[in-house]
């Protein structure tokens, strides 16, 4: 069992940024792929980023690449979520995810993931 917290949410103005954090308790993250979703209210809970175990591959959904950057600290088990040049379309609660499968590249479905954060809440205003 892990349990993992998100914190880093808050209300931003767009452009601006915001670094989300998820930390991990009752095993080590470094057994995990962790991945970050998003659900704006009324929507589908969304894919945003993901990484592997050892931080190597890390994919993005293309709504977000070029502008967030998904990293780990596994001493710190810690997963981050660097989100730069932020719009209100970026307006969402953000979770962060952990998935035991072993495969080399994390997944991109949400059925996929094992155990899930509470959300933070991101609000960009325009």
């Amino acid at each position: 069992q892990v349990q993992l917290v998100e914190s880093g949410g808050g209300f931003v103005q767009a452009g601006g940024s915001l670094r989300l954090s998820c930390a991990a308790s009752g095993r080590m993250l470094s057994s995990f792929a962790m991945g970050w979703f998003r659900q704006a209210p009324g929507k589908e809970r969304e894919f945003v980023a993901a990484i592997n175990r050892i931080g190597g591959i890390t994919p993005y959904a293309d709504s977000v690449k070029g502008r967030f950057t998904i990293s780990r600290d596994n001493a710190k088990n810690t997963v981050y979520l660097q989100m730069n040049s932020l719009k209100p379309e970026d307006t969402a609660v953000y979770y962060c995810a952990a998935d035991m499968t072993t495969g080399s590249v994390p997944p991109r479905g949400k059925y996929a993931y094992d155990y899930w954060g509470q959300g933070t809440q991101v609000t960009v205003s325009s």
